[in-house]
């Protein structure tokens, strides 16, 4: 199903309640569509499973089945997932203290010298004032798109690097994660960026979009890529423990591991969010609903062995954002300890 713009009947009035803000969030709907149309992270498998390496030209292909995945491999990538998620809110944590800082001292200089700032536009340069203009757009965006225009950004890129004949063993190494290769845990992360098809690329990117806002209002911006980001690897992880488990070790690709969270996250939070079908406006359920029938129909891939879609990414990923809805908030508040290290050591060496 291609979750994308959401009718939302209660959203707007629960965020403010939660958020105290009064924000535009954007609607959403799901399309129970085409397969192929469905939000969804790729998976594919490599008919040798020792690399990462494949055929000069075309798309990863399929695999042959009841390939066994190196224990070692596994540990690795439990290993690099707890290291990840750490450095992740480790770093989300130290950013947010830099913003804040930089928030203060630019509205101290405003306060300082608001009368030099304000001077007339002609006596700018030209490219000051596009800079202004830069940032006065920028400045527009929502919550959401502030964060969704990098990730789009990183995925468009990895995209065209798919596009480049001399790149693509590089691509299959580094941006497919693949349990049975040779280089384990780099591709769990970068993998999340990459796309080989324009129809998996815009289905993945547009869900994202359509919840990006929500979770961005509700999160933050450095809560948000923190999460985004160790759920990425996270939903990665749980498709190498299933490849694991069956002996099915092929390549998977593809953000919406991650997409998966913030959709689940958003969901989980708001639950009586009514959403409709695409092409069905007039046919509207709760977001509850809605997160309980995808990852139903995840849950069904793993059990049968479904292999169109990477079904054990996706419950890994909506795993994630429940967690993180219910607990998250307790687990973010622990980061008081880390700012006030990062605090003190800042002082200490600007002394």
């Amino acid at each position: 199903m291609l979750m994308s713009r959401a009718l939302c009947r209660s959203w707007l009035p629960q965020v403010a309640r939660r958020c105290h803000a009064n924000v535009n969030l954007p609607v959403l709907r799901i399309n129970s569509g085409h397969p192929a149309a469905r939000s969804c992270r790729q998976i594919h498998s490599n008919r040798k499973q020792s690399s990462n390496l494949k055929p000069t030209t075309g798309e990863p292909v399929a695999a042959e089945q009841n390939t066994p995945v190196p224990v070692n491999n596994v540990i690795k990538a439990v290993a690099f997932t707890g290291a990840f998620t750490v450095g992740c809110f480790a770093g989300a944590t130290i950013l947010e203290y830099e913003n804040t800082r930089s928030l203060i001292l630019e509205k101290a200089r405003q306060a300082r010298f608001g009368w030099w700032q304000s001077r007339s536009l002609a006596d700018r340069d030209y490219w000051t004032q596009i800079k202004q203009d830069i940032r006065r757009h920028w400045d527009s965006l929502t919550p959401g798109d502030k964060m969704f225009a990098p990730i789009l950004l990183c995925n468009l890129v990895a995209f065209a690097m798919w596009r480049v004949p001399a790149l693509k063993s590089t691509m299959i190494t580094y941006f497919t994660s693949n349990p049975a290769a040779k280089v384990v845990c780099w591709p769990m992360f970068l993998s999340t960026f990459s796309h080989y098809s324009a129809m998996h690329l815009f289905a993945n990117m547009y869900v994202m979009h359509s919840f990006a806002n929500a979770a961005a209002v509700s999160l933050g911006k450095e809560q948000f890529l923190a999460v985004y980001l160790s759920a990425g690897v996270f939903s990665s992880l749980m498709s190498v423990l299933y490849k694991a488990a069956t002996s099915q070790a092929g390549m998977s690709l593809g953000a919406s591991g991650a997409i998966m969270t913030l959709l689940a996250y958003v969901c989980t939070q708001y639950p009586d969010t009514q959403l409709s079908i695409l092409f069905l406006p007039a046919l509207t359920f709760s977001a509850g609903a809605g997160i309980k029938v995808l990852m139903g129909i995840d849950f069904a891939g793993v059990m049968l062995g479904w292999k169109f879609f990477d079904h054990a990414a996706h419950l890994g990923g909506a795993m994630f954002g429940i967690f993180w809805a219910t607990y998250g908030a307790q687990i973010w508040a622990k980061r008081i300890g880390l700012l006030n290290y990062y605090h003190d050591l800042r002082r200490t060496k600007q002394k």
